[in-house]
């Protein structure tokens, strides 16, 4: 008998799971706040050159004659959007002469930020502005690449020595970079340690993942993958509100690695997963945890269900390769690709890009990641009611016309509107958040039983490079300057997200249809040669 047998007589979602599924979800928060961490302790201030011969020089102008001194020594923007130059500044040729006349335009070496809205950041610390402008883009994909490196590392690593092992390494190595890097003395240092943060937490968030959904029954395996990135979500207004409280990157960096204390008790409170076990011909150790979910659940067992084999599981092995052997296969593969790296890199990419919308940093930080919760929500509520290619498609259009739309606002409008271009944005953080938790399950299905997890995997390492593109594309706006630089990011993401949507068109819907499982089942899937039109519950036929 299969391990989901048993799950249907332990219960699906009975009091043990429940209780695992919470405490799974819990380093989620977290995650949550890593990911996106690097949008605060990375954030470019305003910034203008220093003047070198004004003591306790501030960006805030603080008396007639500062003010007097700034506008003597610091050009005009070419920047319709910004007032003053931030890279250069006028020298006068002799000391202490102010005569205009003798003043020559140099690039600068020195500066001063605002400070209304960060303390200090990482960026401003280190002056990491003007030539050096692009060395924040580079680590926050580094921070992404460690994200890829830990999926496939920590993946592999939790199918060779089990998932609570795994898990356990992650928070470790997690705990260590991320205090380490709140003390980082320059940037080689500090983007090494974010490349181990990325890798570590996004390892222990797949990790994770898997556990929780291994410990459930099929019935409850769409609703456990979606609800998880809720807690993601739940990081990021955790996040929001220690950027709002601190204003400090290194008390934010605190903030967010504080809690990864608690995880180590996890060693004693969360238990192998069975499944795995009996895939390791560990049966013994899987009966002993059956047999205490049992208990909690309160439902008496047979021994006959103790007999678990794990022999369907071994023979549904598949290579990457075999996704690219036919070019029904391949056509949607490359669909699902494409989906999977626009929906990271637009759902990364706008709420990295939340700082050069206008407003309120903290406020738009803040909706951008609450939206997510309606998101999520609604996701479930209509995955099983419309299917999984026309919800798809219609989260991708409509959050890839709302980032369009706000060229609009922004080049025509003026300040008096700038709400309107932070709705827009919302709709389309909104729109990439519910694709997100569809485009999960609806690859699942999609691909054959047989390279369902390599499907998945190669997916997930897909994304990674959207998340590597998302900070390059975020930070477009910046070099082409001016009102259109600040649309510029939303409507690639925009444009992206559309494509990406209409493709899935092309793909075959899978609610409510039997899953394939073999190369060829997928090869005939939702062709119009298919005979096969047997509909059952999508609750019984999905293998994740």
């Amino acid at each position: 008998m299969k391990f989901d047998d048993i799950l249907y007589h332990l219960g699906e979602f009975g009091r043990y799971q429940k209780r695992l599924y919470i405490l799974l979800c819990l380093p989620a928060i977290s995650v949550g706040g890593f990911m996106m961490g690097l949008v605060l302790t990375m954030e470019t201030p305003k910034h203008r050159c220093k003047i070198p011969f004004y003591p306790n020089d501030t960006y805030e102008i603080q008396s007639t004659y500062h003010k007097h001194l700034v506008n003597l020594t610091i050009p005009k923007s070419d920047d319709e959007t910004l007032k003053y130059s931030q890279c250069h500044i006028y020298v006068s040729s002799g000391a202490g002469n102010l005569n205009p006349a003798n003043f020559t335009r140099e690039k600068c070496t020195e500066w001063v930020y605002e400070t209304s809205e960060f303390k200090s950041t990482f960026t401003s610390e280190h002056n990491l502005v003007c030539d050096d402008a692009l060395l924040t883009s580079h680590a926050k994909m580094i921070f992404y690449f460690g994200v890829l490196v830990g999926d496939l590392v920590f993946g592999v690593l939790a199918d060779t020595i089990g998932r609570k092992k795994a898990l356990y390494v992650t928070f470790v190595i997690l705990l260590a970079s991320a205090f380490g890097v709140c003390w980082a003395p320059e940037f080689i240092s500090f983007v090494i340690l974010q490349f181990i943060i990325g890798a570590a937490n996004h390892g222990a968030f797949m990790i994770c993942c898997v556990l929780g959904l291994e410990m459930v029954g099929p019935s409850k395996r769409v609703w456990a993958g979606i609800v998880i990135h809720a807690f993601f979500a739940l990081g990021l207004v955790y996040l929001a509100g220690a950027g709002y409280l601190l204003r400090d990157w290194q008390y934010i960096s605190l903030a967010v690695a504080g809690p990864c204390v608690f995880y180590l008790s996890y060693w004693w409170i969360v238990p192998e997963s069975p499944r795995w076990l009996i895939s390791q011909g560990r049966e013994s150790e899987a009966e002993d945890i059956i047999r205490k979910v049992a208990k909690v659940n309160k439902v008496k067992i047979d021994e006959k269900l103790l007999k678990v084999s794990d022999d369907d599981d071994k023979s549904s092995e598949g290579r990457i390769w075999h996704l690219f052997s036919n070019r029904v296969m391949l056509v949607r593969t490359l669909i699902l690709f494409f989906n999977w790296a626009i929906v990271s890199m637009m759902y990364y990419g706008v709420t990295m890009h939340a700082g050069n919308m206008g407003g309120d940093f903290y406020l738009n930080f803040f909706l951008l990641a609450v939206v997510e919760f309606p998101a999520y929500s609604l996701a479930i509520f209509l995955l099983d009611r419309i299917g999984r290619k026309k919800l798809h498609c219609s989260f991708m259009v409509l959050g890839g016309l709302a980032c369009l739309s706000t060229i609009f606002p922004v080049l025509f409008g003026d300040k008096s509107i700038q709400p309107l271009t932070l709705a827009l944005a919302i709709v389309g953080k909104i729109g990439s958040a519910g694709a997100f938790g569809v485009v999960y399950v609806f690859s699942a299905e999609l691909f054959p039983t047989v390279v369902r997890n390599a499907g998945m995997g190669a997916s997930s390492c897909i994304a990674r490079v959207g998340g590597m593109l998302a900070p390059y594309v975020a930070s477009s706006g910046d070099l082409v300057g001016g009102k259109f630089g600040q649309a510029l990011p939303l409507v690639i993401f925009g444009a992206a997200s559309v494509t990406a949507g209409l493709l899935c068109l092309l793909l075959p819907e899978t609610l409510n249809k039997k899953l394939p499982e073999s190369i060829e089942d997928g090869i005939k899937f939702g062709r119009a040669t298919e005979k096969e039109k047997e509909e059952i519950s999508i609750s019984k036929s999905t293998k994740l």
